[in-house]
């Protein structure tokens, strides 16, 4: 078993850097990528879990992506962050459960999850209430949208991301914006927003 990785330029209290535990990870190092799925695996399975929707399925598609990072990280070649990589491979795990899940036989007294938490906190409420109106978007739209305001990637990450044209990735975060709003019951105008990203 290989020593935990000493802390060096760019690293934090936290430990070594990304750039630094990828390096060794992709050279075997099974601490380093220890290391690294343990630090990412509350991003990716937040990516999941709102793409998904589902509880148990979302554990599945966050399991897959770590696993596929896991597999997959000799080949990632750093022409992109190692966290905009974790977001494709989480966004990639989540569509394949989706995929799957719409195959599977649905009983007749499974119903969508709904907002049921009215006695607890406000914010609860509201990621309730935010994660039911999600699950109301096309998936292509919900993507699009957790990955702007949920992960805060620019659009050319997004882009990256999703191997779509900015233009493309810009519309996609409008009309899922404003269906969005629109589940949530807040007509606005979903221009104020994108011109905010600007």
């Amino acid at each position: 078993m290989s020593a935990e990785p000493r802390p060096g330029p760019g690293s934090t209290d936290a430990g070594p850097d990304d750039t630094l535990l990828v390096e060794r990870a992709r050279a075997g190092d099974r601490r380093a990528l220890e290391l690294l799925l343990h630090r990412h695996s509350d991003r990716i399975h937040a990516v999941c879990r709102r793409i998904v929707n589902h509880p148990e399925d979302a554990l599945d598609a966050t399991q897959e992506a770590l696993l596929a990072v896991a597999r997959g990280i000799t080949r990632f070649d750093g022409s992109a962050r190692f966290t905009t990589w974790c977001y494709r491979v989480a966004t990639n795990a989540a569509l394949d459960e989706l995929r799957r899940a719409r195959r599977r036989p649905v009983p007749v007294d499974h119903a969508a999850p709904v907002a049921t938490a009215r006695d607890a906190t406000a914010g609860v409420d509201a990621r309730i209430d935010v994660d039911a109106a999600l699950a109301t978007l096309a998936p292509e739209f919900r993507v699009a949208v957790v990955l702007r305001d949920l992960c805060d990637l620019d659009y050319s990450e997004i882009a990256d991301v999703l191997e779509l044209p900015p233009g493309t990735v810009r519309s996609r975060i409008a009309r899922g914006r404003a269906a969005l709003a629109e589940a949530l019951g807040e007509p606005g105008d979903p221009e104020e927003r994108q011109n905010e990203d600007a």
